[in-house]
């Protein structure tokens, strides 16, 4: 295994580490495979063939070059296909199968040349006239029919070329490659990726597939690779791949363990594969130690071509892991596919992040509970401070004490409030006189429901209380103002500054009006200025109550809104889309500012 030795395990770790931070045809048209393969006719059914699904009315086809979507009613576009195969079969003379599959599985062309014709007339005299005097590309149809769109075809078209039938190497290869079981709407894919085995002699495209077989794979097999590696087509049997099919027998794997794991709508990189492998060496790992963890979790070579394990294998780097260690976390791998994995690891390292713990901490947590981690898809911080009633300094102590309960913080997992520590008694205190001064009853359920409503430390419950006090509100108006929307005092003293200053400096209403509307405090500063200029503008054209509440003009809501005030001018819809796009813009300058 001296080839081991020239793999270059550090320029794939740099990737991965910035990526974390981001068979022959006559003029008959007949196939001959010699020593041993039948004479095959093009015309012969060898295998199904999958069609574009169809939809029972129409089809809403995406274009890439078309100016626009085109819907195709499903009798418009039945007479526009059998037209199309009518030019294809008869007037072109192409095989049949061909033209049917053209007509069939060509919707963009379909469309683009639907464009071109009186569809107001039958639709099928109309293209057959217009095909009599406009001949048609038939490359575009048939590549389209193969599998590819226009952006990924049309560097491909042959040059000076209109016809397939001019393209004798192009249809040889292609029908071997049908013969031997290759789906055509998967064609294209090799088309795109080994154009230059089109337009070789047949008996090179025949060669390389043999040489294929000769590895030990079946031809269904062959199928699967060549469709999921159409470059392995190119040049002799790739290197890389052998070297990594190799090791792969050298671990104990039968041919089937292969097959199983291969998967041909997938894009496979043999050599970053082989480079992976000899990266598990670096660290140590045994053949035998590779089959085991490649028996458990193949994914961890075969999902996209082993870059994802890269990626973690750079993410643990960045947290202090040594090659040596990686290795045999990899022995201990959960049951996650490593995508999966590696998303709960990024998605951990932002909630730690949001939570604010330290660097050094957070580096020694992921390093000691990678495992536990990688098999968590977490709630979003705020969701869970929310649910948990905590800050994130006692979040982050929680999980530091009892980095298990990261399971019951997952998604769709019910989260309980967490237990009550000795710190926070004093706090309770606070809370509870503060509610008592209120009005509300000790030990009542009306108390214990308050407690549950009322976020925040007793003391800054107090202070945001006496703040809007300051506005000059007596203490019995804001008491009622708090029993009747409690969730006002959840904001920091900023903030209902904030919103009392828009209410009473900005919009000009006395703090009475707050008293009346007390939830007023709970809305967006931009709804309430966007509902309000709303409203003072259809007061100036003569179209809204001029005594209407505040709780009527913010409290409901915004279709509401529209249907019964904005939509009673029929300038009305302008002037509140300029007034939002105004009010918002300006806020997200401010946050960026």
């Amino acid at each position: 295994m001296t080839h081991l030795q020239k793999c270059k395990s550090t320029s794939i770790l740099k990737w991965a580490s910035s990526s974390f931070g981001q068979n022959q045809l006559n003029s008959s048209k007949s196939q001959v495979w010699s020593s041993g393969y039948s004479f095959i006719s093009p015309n012969t059914r060898l295998y199904r063939t999958k069609r574009v699904a169809q939809t029972e009315d129409s089809e809403i086809f995406g274009q890439l070059e078309i100016d626009k979507v085109v819907r195709i009613p499903r009798a418009v576009k039945k007479e526009a296909q059998a037209a199309l195969l009518e030019y294809f079969y008869s007037t072109r003379n192409l095989q049949f199968l061909d033209a049917e599959n053209m007509s069939r599985n060509s919707p963009l062309f379909l469309s683009k040349l639907l464009k071109q014709v009186n569809t107001e007339a039958e639709i099928g005299r109309s293209i057959a006239r217009f095909l009599c005097y406009h001949p048609v590309n038939e490359f575009e149809p048939f590549l389209e029919s193969l599998g590819l769109k226009p952006s990924e075809y049309a560097h491909l078209l042959p040059r000076n070329l209109m016809y397939l039938t001019d393209a004798r190497l192009l249809l040889e290869n292609y029908y071997v490659l049908c013969g031997y079981g290759f789906a055509r709407h998967k064609i294209g894919k090799i088309y795109k990726g080994a154009t230059e085995v089109f337009h070789s002699d047949v008996q090179i495209l025949v060669s390389k597939l043999r040489g294929y077989e000769k590895l030990g794979f079946s031809q269904s097999t062959v199928v699967k690779l060549i469709i999921s590696s159409p470059y392995l087509l190119i040049g002799n049997v790739n290197a890389d791949f052998t070297k990594v099919l190799e090791r792969i027998k050298n671990f104990g794997f039968e041919t089937r363990w292969f097959e199983n794991n291969l998967l041909e709508d997938d894009d496979y990189n043999w050599s970053r594969m082989l480079e992976l492998l000899c990266l598990f060496s670096k660290m140590g790992l045994t053949d035998a130690e590779m089959a085991e963890m490649l028996g458990q979790h193949p994914d961890i070579l075969f999902e996209d071509s082993g870059d994802r394990t890269i990626l973690l294998i750079g993410f643990l780097l960045k947290f202090g892991y040594s090659m040596n260690q990686i290795g045999p976390m990899f022995l201990q791998f959960p049951q996650v596919q490593v995508g999966k994995f590696v998303s709960n690891l990024r998605r951990c390292f932002g909630f730690l992040n949001e939570i604010e713990m330290e660097t050094t901490k957070m580096g020694n947590f992921l390093r000691s509970h990678t495992l536990l981690v990688g098999s968590c898809c977490l709630k979003s911080a705020n969701s869970l401070l929310t649910y948990l009633c905590v800050g994130k300094k006692r979040l982050c102590s929680y999980i530091q004490k009892n980095p298990h309960e990261l399971k019951n913080f997952v998604l769709g997992a019910k989260v309980e409030r967490l237990p009550s520590l000795e710190e926070d008694s004093e706090s309770k205190l606070h809370k509870n006189k503060f509610l008592l001064n209120l009005g509300y009853v000790e030990d009542s359920n009306e108390m214990k429901k308050a407690l549950k409503v009322f976020r925040g430390k007793g003391g800054e419950l107090q202070e945001r209380f006496d703040f809007i006090m300051s506005y000059g509100l007596e203490h019995d108006e804001v008491r009622e103002m708090v029993k009747v929307s409690p969730q006002i005092l959840n904001q920091t003293k900023s903030v209902i500054q904030t919103k009392i200053d828009l209410l009473v400096k900005e919009l000009g209403y006395p703090i009475s009006a707050l008293w009346v509307f007390p939830s007023l405090l709970n809305y967006t500063v931009e709804r309430v200025k966007h509902r309000v200029s709303m409203y003072d503008w259809l007061k100036s054209q003569g179209m809204a109550d001029p005594v209407l509440a505040l709780s009527t003009i913010v409290a409901c809501s915004e279709t509401q809104f529209v249907k019964q005030y904005v939509n009673r001018h029929p300038n009305g819809p302008e002037a509140w889309q300029d007034l939002k796009k105004k009010i918002f813009s300006k806020q997200t300058n401010n946050i960026h500012s």
